[in-house]
């Protein structure tokens, strides 16, 4: 009997040792998790992996993670996968912001793993 996965996770993370940690909560919870480390890169991975929930990070060098919101809401084919922003960023605007280029969920460095959990569940379909 296989392990049932949860569902398909894009993380978008220039920092190796947060893209690993992430990476582990969530296998570890029996997700199917897709790693990129630029944004550029994160775009492409959404379109053809087409994936459950897409988890970015906001400052990343080339295209931040706003961009990146703004450019998978506005593609048809990534419009509807739901996106949750994970910020060192703490302020109310950043949070506000967020929303506005189209982000579903937003979660401040540090956090849990049941928090980083329940931000997906909260937007997953």
């Amino acid at each position: 009997m296989s392990l049932t996965l949860l569902g398909t996770i894009l993380i978008v993370e220039d920092s190796p040792s947060e893209l690993e940690l992430m990476s582990h909560y969530l296998r570890e919870s029996g997700y199917n998790v897709i790693k990129t480390s630029s944004a550029k890169e994160g775009l492409e991975q959404a379109i053809s992996q087409q994936p459950d929930v897409i988890v970015t990070d906001v400052v990343m060098p080339g295209m931040s993670g706003f961009e990146l919101c703004r450019s998978l809401k506005k593609n048809p084919a990534t419009q509807k996968v739901p996106i949750v922003i994970c910020s060192s960023k703490n302020q109310e605007i950043d949070r506000l912001w967020a929303m506005r280029q189209g982000a579903d969920a937003y979660l401040t460095k540090p956090y849990t793993r049941e928090q980083l959990l329940r931000a997906i569940k909260s937007v997953a379909i």
